[in-house]
Parts: C-alpha cells; structure tokens; sequence
C-alpha cells in the first residue's frame, strides 16, 4: 500500500516513506575515503586481491525526493524530511517536466525512485532577475530556490519554475521477484531505461584512489 498521508490547511499532508531515506555521510580527507574503503571490504568480505569497484556521481545541492509508481505511473511523491516522514509534493512534482509521469518498458508493479530536484545554475540566475524586476523574492543560491520551488502552495508557480531532476537510486520495488541487476551501475542504467534522469557524470572507480581521482576530477570541473 502506498505511504500514507493527510493534509492540512495551509501546509503539505504528510508522507511516510515505505523504506527510509536515509542521509549521506561525509569524508572530508583522503584517510576518510580509505577507511571508508576498508569497511566496505571488510562487509563484504572481500579478499586482498579483489578489485572494490565503486560507482561516483556528483552531490547535487538540491532537495531529495521519492518518486512512487505504480503500473509505471507516478502515483506519489515525498520529500525526504526526517528520513521517515516526508512531505506530499505530488501535485508540484507533476509540473515537473522533467520527471515521467509514466515510465518506459517492463517496470515492477511497485517502483520507488529516489532522486534529487535541483535548479540548474542558469535558470536559478534567471529566476532571480525575473524576480528583482517583478519585485519577488531573490533567492540566496540554486538549493534555497529549489526548495522554495518545490515547496510552493501553488503547482502553477512551480511549473513555471526551472527545476530539474536526477535519479540516483531505488527505494521499495515489487514484486521482489523483479529481476533487478545486482550491480549499482546497471540499476542506474534500468532507470535510464525506464524514462528517468541520470547525472550525466556518473562514472565507476576503482577502490579509494579511484574515487579521489573522480573527486579531483569533479571538483577541477566546479
């Protein structure tokens, strides 16, 4: 059964998540990334030769959300809120363009997917002389105008805002005897498959130079 949820005057009903949205840890040093590397090895029991293959991406500043289908159409969406209980943003999230409201293919009957909205840098500038010249409100930066966004009482507002969205993982799928691929990368890929927006930067590293060698790569980029 779908998350439940209940509305308010004035405010978004609330969404439970049928599985966690859980929030990412940090490494802020390469001997972060290396212990983070041995703990991964060490879960998986992995010998000392064993290649650990990891899949990178970008952390795009925006504000998460679960996207639910069901016969591959978009049904719900919540924000992630306190990682059990989101809010209701369905009716924006449907203003979205850029999120399917009905996704390509053989998909499960059930299907969450977790991704990021987010205004792209130049439609954030934009926004803001748009709204310098009506008088509006100027947001601080991109994440602060898309939360804003995404959070308005009225989905004609946000459609006219230029949100974007990037898939980046699976929630709840069902049946469980979907044939889901075992690899992280290759469930990216099905996504991608089925309509959503991948990150065009995502990319594979192999072990913890790998991923610090994505990250000065990335961050030469920004």
């Amino acid at each position: 059964s779908p998350p439940s949820s209940a509305t308010s005057t004035g405010h978004f009903g609330k969404a439970r998540h049928a599985r966690p949205m859980l929030s990412l840890n940090n490494g802020f040093s390469p001997d972060d990334i290396t212990d983070f590397v041995t703990r991964v090895r060490k879960f998986l029991s992995l010998a000392d030769d064993a290649l650990a293959e990891f899949v990178a991406e970008p952390k795009i500043d925006g504000l998460s959300v679960g996207l639910r289908y069901e016969a591959g159409r978009l049904v719900q969406a919540a924000t992630r809120g306190d990682g059990a209980v989101g809010e209701d943003v369905t009716a924006n999230i449907e203003s979205v363009d850029a999120i399917p409201k009905t996704l390509l293919g053989t998909v499960p009957d059930i299907l969450e997917v977790r991704g990021e909205v987010f205004m792209p840098r130049e439609g954030f500038e934009k926004l803001n002389a748009a709204q310098r010249e009506s008088g509006g409100k100027v947001f601080a930066n991109p994440r602060n105008a898309a939360a804003g966004s995404l959070r308005q009482l009225d989905s004609k507002i946000t459609a006219k805002r230029p949100l974007m969205f990037y898939a980046y993982s699976l929630g709840v799928v069902q049946p469980e005897s979907f044939a889901l691929p075992t690899a992280h990368l290759e469930r990216l890929q099905l996504l991608g498959g089925w309509g959503l927006p991948l990150c065009p930067e995502i990319d594979t590293a192999e072990g913890g130079e790998g991923c610090l060698t994505y990250y000065n790569r990335i961050l030469n980029v920004r």
